[in-house]
């Protein structure tokens, strides 16, 4: 049993140095594509600051959950009572990337000191040619400045989608979902979530009847498939972090 228990930890000590060296090159390959790529900034300003104007006479409430991201949670307009009584939010903006999240972190994210986060971004840097090392990059930094001013705040990172107007990139949507998936395994308060088995079917073929005409978005039926697939795990996620401290 201890000689087991030794090869277990070897094995996992192994894993990690593996998954260690994964992601440094990984970073490195994003800063050198940021270095020579920069990304845009200053995008959806009009939009940003009508939403900042809203909250500073109807603010959302502190220490909630937040959806953040791109047009899939900005269309889903019926998160809030989907959710519900969960205390939701949503402050995603459509055609956002993960640099424009990373841009905008001190207005939308920040300052409503959520206990938990659900975000959704990447496909849009899929659609610009980004490589995934760019988008994990981002996503990186992104857990790495959240934990930095909430370190007790948890994360659901929500997989890119492997939607059919994405075919021909699908092997970097799924390059990238590894890279977030793994980092999620071995960071703490960090979860990953993949919902391409709700809008694939068994033989990761998209089903159609979900998406909207442009392949991209998605039909009401998608989101309740949603609801029914992020709802239990958010709710457990936010009971541990509703327990009292010891």
């Amino acid at each position: 049993m201890f000689i087991c228990g030794l090869l277990l930890h070897g094995l996992a000590q192994a894993q990690d140095t593996n998954f260690g060296t994964r992601f440094e090159t990984a970073l490195r390959a994003y800063h050198e594509h940021t270095r020579t790529n920069p990304p845009p900034t200053g995008r959806f300003e009009t939009g940003i600051q009508e939403r900042l104007a809203s909250d500073r006479t109807n603010p959302p409430p502190r220490g909630a959950v937040l959806f953040i991201g791109s047009s899939i949670f900005k269309q889903w307009t019926n998160v809030v009572a989907d959710m519900a009584p969960l205390p939701v939010f949503n402050r995603a903006f459509g055609g956002s990337r993960t640099s424009d999240i990373l841009e905008r972190m001190d207005q939308l994210v920040l300052p409503y000191a959520p206990k938990v986060i659900v975000y959704y971004a990447g496909g849009n840097d899929i659609n610009n040619r980004e490589p995934a090392a760019a988008v994990f990059g981002r996503i990186h930094d992104f857990e790495r400045r959240v934990h930095a001013k909430l370190p007790d705040t948890r994360i659901i990172f929500v997989a890119i989608d492997r939607a059919p107007q994405k075919r021909e990139r699908w092997a970097v949507v799924d390059e990238a979902n590894a890279l977030i998936r793994d980092y999620c395994a071995v960071t703490p308060r960090l979860t990953f979530l993949d919902l391409n088995p709700v809008t694939h079917d068994g033989n990761g073929e998209p089903r159609l009847e979900l998406y909207r005409d442009d392949k991209l978005h998605f039909q009401p039926a998608a989101y309740a498939a949603f609801t029914a697939a992020i709802r239990p795990v958010l709710q457990q996620v936010w009971t541990e972090v509703s327990r009292p401290r010891q």
